[in-house]
């Protein structure tokens, strides 16, 4: 079992080796709300969500192609390794952001493409964001400022 103090280390490493703010991670991983050997579902789509961060099943075969393990193997690590499931969601969220082009848009489509659900989801993180004191909201020319932590 990995302690609280190790999971937050590895969410700040991996919030820096994706470039995603760490807010952001801290914001997604309170509304998932899972934990380090939790499979929840199935979703709508027959898929499964993994771990502290909630990583969708539908990532596992391009994960296990990268790391050049079976499916059965993939999703063990992601659901039971509280390290690797906050990289993966990291790496996740940095290609949602990349796709989205702006960070709001990642933190929607890392939860859903569905842009309404997405759009719920992302009000939803950036609310705990400010409920935590991650967020600052002092300069009208930009409505929300990550605390650096």
């Amino acid at each position: 079992m990995i302690t609280a103090q190790a999971l937050a280390t590895c969410l700040l490493m991996a919030a820096n080796t994706y470039q995603v703010p760490a807010a952001v991670m801290i914001g997604i991983m309170h509304v998932e709300g899972g934990h380090v050997g939790q499979e929840a579902g199935p979703n709508f789509n027959g898929t499964y969500d993994l771990g502290p961060m909630q990583v969708n099943t539908h990532w596992l075969p391009q994960l296990a192609g990268i790391w050049h393990v079976n499916e059965h193997t993939a999703r063990s690590w992601v659901r039971d390794n509280g390290c690797v499931n906050v990289h993966v969601a990291a790496w996740i969220l940095k290609q949602k952001i990349t796709e989205s082009g702006s960070l709001f848009g990642g933190i929607a489509s890392y939860h859903s493409a569905t842009r309404g659900v997405g759009y719920n989801y992302a009000t939803k993180v950036i609310a705990v964001m400010e409920r935590k004191g991650l967020v600052r909201d002092d300069e009208p020319s930009s409505r929300y400022h990550y605390a650096e932590r």
